[in-house]
């Protein structure tokens, strides 16, 4: 009997194994074509063009914006997404997603090859759906059958295989849309007992959904986009489908017997749905849509500009003169970026830069990439602040972006600029190489400084001394100022466990930051 890890990936993953799926190119349906499309649109039409636009800091809202889509789409779901991680949360969505095609939306999942590894046969269930259609981005063609065969495939072909869609969308109706830095899974909604991300998510209302569902047909029509029904031999049929959709039924009730309080949390978009509220909240502001173009990952050695979402950034990037100030949950700025940097705060720019602490980050080899910059960036004068763990005691999602009161440690996995208290891009980019040039990214510029400042009060809640490290030079040597009960004080020595310290110590080591 399978696990209910194996159902779950199968339910939520599960690729037709059919050998009649859908092939050709698909479009976005337009808004509208659907009610619910037709409401945003007549409520978007007093504003000439403008989107309407809703920070998501909220571990909760960005849950239950996820599952309130799914219930009000009435003709089109697409998803399009790096990572999914079996638990809770996934479930319950994955439950939504078929009862959407049971009434007959029809749900386009992209997800990146990189989330169905070892997991082929599973892939073989949802899609088996007739509304119901899944590709793979940027697929492993060698030695798919196990785990192992997968990496010593993705070694022999590395050049490519490094390279990932990091995208995170979800869009109901081409009409709303929400994007950021969550991937799926209960790490990323608080509902996790070993850790927790805090995230930002941007709920988008009108037609910077349509832009972004151009995005997602461009991924979805790409040549590098594959049908999981490619990669599986056996023809599984809806009996299969049916009988996963039991066993999933019977986890869910079997989750809320276990965990009443967390399914409650959950599940309170059923009870008390938000989204109706939320439309009258919008700041409606002019936007655009940035994404990297899917060929981006082909390229044999730096990217054509044209193909980058960072070209689109760059007037921007380039045009700050007065405050600058960057979310990067993985940051490396690699020698382009220190001089941007550098180059930025010796112009006067008010430079501030939050990322996770050694202590904090889910990958202590991308700190080492990023501390071999953090002298020549403080000389210059860029602030740095680096997230301390937050080591949790109470359950529940707080009002905020950082919480002192956390159910589980808290790492840092948000992705945002603002750019003179003006206009706040996010999305799914790190400032790191990595997302600059190999992966692929989606985001939303927009110009509104309304929005810039509720983006602005939680980057510098972060930054507070109580829930962060400032790194500072100190006769020529780094320390790190920080607070604890209340009180200011100074560490000498970074924290971090001997694990972490190691980690760090051999990314440096290696130069592991020219290949992030």
């Amino acid at each position: 009997m399978k696990s209910l890890c194996a159902v779950l990936l199968s339910v939520l993953l599960g690729g037709c194994a059919t050998l009649d799926v859908p092939r050709g190119p698909s479009q976005a349906i337009p808004a509208a074509k659907s009610s619910f499309g037709r409401s945003i649109e007549q409520q978007a039409a007093p504003y000439q063009g403008r989107s309407g636009f809703r920070l998501l800091p909220n571990s909760g809202e960005a849950f239950r914006a996820r599952a309130e889509l799914i219930r009000n789409a009435h003709t089109s779901l697409d998803l399009q997404y790096y990572i999914v991680h079996d638990g809770l949360s996934t479930r319950m969505l994955v439950d939504e997603l078929l009862k959407a095609a049971d009434r007959g939306v029809r749900v386009r999942i992209l997800l990146d090859d990189t989330a169905s590894d070892g997991l082929d046969e599973l892939l073989a269930t949802l899609a088996a759906h007739p509304n119901v259609q899944i590709r793979l981005f940027n697929p492993l063609q060698l030695g798919r059958s196990t785990g192992v065969t997968r990496a010593m495939g993705r070694l022999f072909n590395l050049s490519r295989q490094h390279r990932r869609m990091h995208n995170k969308l979800w869009l109901a109706d081409n009409s709303v849309a929400i994007v950021g830095g969550r991937n799926l899974g209960d790490e990323y909604f608080d509902a996790q007992p070993d850790l927790n991300f805090t995230d930002i998510d941007l709920l988008s209302v009108g037609p910077v959904a349509e832009q972004l569902g151009h995005s997602f047909d461009q991924y979805w029509n790409s040549a590098l986009s594959q049908p999981i029904g490619d990669f599986v031999s056996s023809r599984l049929s809806r009996r299969e489908l049916s009988k996963a959709r039991k066993e999933l039924e019977a986890s869910l009730s079997q989750a809320q017997r276990r965990n009443p309080a967390l399914y409650e949390q959950l599940a309170s978009y059923e009870t008390n749905p938000q989204l109706a509220v939320w439309r009258k909240e919008l700041i409606w502001a002019w936007n655009q849509a940035l994404w990297d173009a899917p060929s981006k990952v082909l390229a044999k050695d730096e990217p054509d500009p044209h193909l980058l979402l960072t070209t689109q950034l760059a007037p921007d990037l380039a045009g700050v003169n007065q405050e600058l100030i960057l979310i990067s949950a993985y940051f490396v700025p690699g020698e382009t970026g220190l001089v941007y940097l550098t180059g930025r705060s010796d112009a006067g720019v008010d430079v501030r830069l939050l990322t996770n602490s050694l202590e904090a980050t889910d990958v202590p080899a991308v700190h080492g990439g990023y501390a071999p910059y953090r002298k020549a960036l403080l000389e210059h004068g860029v602030k740095l602040y680096e997230l301390r763990r937050q080591p949790g005691s109470t359950g529940g999602s707080g009002p905020h972006l950082f919480k002192t009161s956390l159910s589980s440690d808290s790492s840092l996995h948000s992705k945002a600029m603002i750019f003179d208290q003006q206009k706040s891009f996010i999305g799914s980019f790190n400032f790191d190489p990595r997302s600059g040039l190999w992966n692929t990214e989606v985001g939303v510029l927009v110009d509104s400084p309304e929005l810039a400042a509720q983006a602005r009060k939680l980057a510098l809640q972060g930054m507070s001394p109580a829930l962060s490290y400032q790194p500072v030079l100190e006769d020529g040597n780094i320390v790190w100022q920080t607070e604890d009960n209340g009180q200011l004080h100074t560490l000498k020595r970074e924290p971090g466990n001997w694990w972490r310290q190691l980690n760090a110590w051999f990314s440096k080591r290696v130069g592991l930051e020219k290949m992030l």
